[in-house]
Formats: C-alpha cells, sequence, structure tokens
C-alpha cells in the first residue's frame, strides 16, 4: 500500500519542488495544501484532514521567511514559525503520523570557525531565527518522533529568490553589488525535497535535527558571480560590505552546515552546489550549460 504524504505550505519553493518530483515517485500518494486549503493553526481542520486522508507523513513546508519584516511583525511570525509547528505536533503525535519540519541556519550567530553541527547551541540574531528556534523546541516536545532539517540559501525556479533576482537584474543593469562577507552554500530545493523523500523511505526512520544544504561553500557575492557566469549575462557583481547594505534583521555572517548526519543516517546525497545552480539555471533559461 503506498504511503500517505500532506506537503503543508505547498505554494513555497519546497513545496514546488516536491510537486515537481510527485509524479515520478510512485510510493506515495501526495496531497498539496497551503493556508488557504488547510490552515495548520487550526487543529481541528488539521485533525479531520489527517484522518479522511489517513496520512503516514506530514511535510511542514509553510514558513513565515520574511526576514526583515518579521522583526515589526513579532505575532504573525511566530504564530506561524512557533504556534503552527507545535499545533502540526500535538496532531501528529494524537495521529500517529510522522512529520518532517524545515528550520534554518538563522538558530545560529554564525561566529563558528568551522560548520554548524546539530548538537552546537543556537544563539540567533532576528526575530525570524529566534521563531524558528522556538519552534524547533514546541514541535520537540510535542513529537518527539519528528525530523527537523536545518537548511540555508534556499533558491529554485519558483516563487521569488536571489536566484532568479540576480537573473533578472542581471538583465536590466551592467553592474549591481552583492554582500561579500557572508560565508554558506546555496541549497537547491530540488536537492533538498529529494533529501526529504529519502527519510520517508527510511524503515525506521530516527528522529531528531538533522541539516541539509548544498556541498561546498561560498559568500552572496561568488553566489552572483557564478549566476551571471552561468547565464551568460555580462553584469559586473562588485563586493560590498554587509555594514554598507543595511537591512532590518540581522544576518548571521557564517552559515555552513555540517551534513554528515544526514548522509550517514538517511544515505541521502548532497550535491556540490555549483552543479546544482548550472541545472536550476538549465531549467530557468533554457541554456545548455
Amino acid at each position: 500500500m503506498k504511503k500517505s504524504i500532506l506537503v503543508t505550505g505547498a505554494d513555497g519553493q519546497l513545496g514546488h519542488a516536491l510537486r515537481t518530483l510527485a509524479p515520478d515517485y510512485d510510493g506515495a500518494a501526495f496531497y498539496f495544501t497551503d493556508v488557504d486549503t488547510l490552515d495548520i493553526c487550526d487543529a481541528d481542520r488539521l485533525t479531520a484532514f489527517v484522518r479522511e486522508h489517513h496520512i503516514d507523513w506530514l511535510l511542514n513546508c509553510a514558513a513565515y521567511t520574511a526576514v526583515d519584516r518579521a522583526e515589526d511583525d513579532v505575532s504573525t511570525c511566530m504564530r506561524i514559525n512557533r504556534d503552527a509547528v507545535q499545533t502540526v505536533g500535538e496532531v501528529a503525535r494524537a495521529e500517529g503520523i510522522r512529520v518532517i519540519h524545515l528550520s534554518t541556519d538563522y538558530v545560529f550567530d554564525g561566529r563558528a570557525a568551522r560548520p554548524y553541527r546539530e548538537a552546537d547551541p543556537p544563539r540567533p540574531l532576528s526575530v525570524y531565527g529566534q521563531s524558528k528556534l522556538e519552534g524547533e523546541k514546541a514541535l520537540q516536545q510535542a513529537c518527539p518522533e519528528a525530523v527537523i532539517i536545518r537548511t540555508a540559501w534556499l533558491y529554485s525556479e519558483f516563487g521569488a529568490n536571489f536566484l532568479k533576482t540576480m537573473l533578472r537584474l542581471g538583465r536590466e543593469r551592467k553592474e549591481i553589488h552583492v554582500v561579500a562577507d557572508q560565508t554558506g552554500t546555496p541549497t537547491y530545493a530540488g536537492d533538498l525535497a529529494a533529501a526529504m523523500l529519502a527519510v520517508t523511505d527510511h524503515p525506521a526512520p530516527p528522529p531528531g535535527i538533522y541539516h541539509y544544504s548544498g556541498e561546498g561553500v561560498c559568500t552572496w557575492h561568488a553566489f552572483a558571480e557564478k549566476i551571471m557566469t552561468l547565464a551568460g549575462l555580462d553584469c559586473r557583481v562588485s563586493p560590498v560590505a554587509s555594514r554598507d547594505y543595511p537591512a532590518r534583521a540581522v544576518r548571521p555572517a557564517y552559515s555552513l552546515l555540517d551534513k554528515e548526519k544526514i548522509k550517514r543516517t538517511y544515505r541521502v546525497e548532497v550535491p556540490d552546489w555549483e552543479t546544482s545552480l548550472r541545472r536550476c539555471i538549465r531549467i530557468l533559461t533554457h541554456r545548455y550549460i
């Protein structure tokens, strides 16, 4: 019998990536919902949906991700990133279903000298980061069997993201400025979606926190330069410091995540970030690269 997978927040980048993979994934029947069809803040509606469709796995891709806006919209951010996640955990535990929940590198302060491991103490610098950390804690308390995946620098061919912004600016301008003192790894949503499905295939999925991002390391500036090169755009990318690019929320200066735990436990592959970027740009531009 096929397992039944509910994807919440399905209109976002990761939800769309899961939609793309679903037709070729014979092991499950998928249900894709967003706030207009299923509000995960509503425990009764969520319970009814889970029971009606005999859900085995809930992949929670729903999140408040407006990092700067969150500094002034604390209540909404906390309601979605903490309170709704607690509701998901309570319903999952009561109904006996498994959960995969997405978290973020923003739970860290970016002061590390090596890639962050799952057991490293979090210290968020922003409301968004704090809300995601509190969501992790609420979920683990409500549903100890949950799998939490922290990721970073997500991009895809869907929705609004750094890649698509750079492609647009690269066509419109001869020069742009991008911060060069924030280090991490871009993560292609298609790769992360495949990793999530690999978790659902495990016969006895070990719970806990895992890290997943692209393999390798770069800065936002280097990421932008590679985008321009692969897309064949004649646009100069000039480096700037974060202090010269003011934002409402503080970003971690260092966001590298150690992926050994998820690779070892779930046997997932982590492609190099440049390989995945090339693939995504090929899809967006139909360019042979």
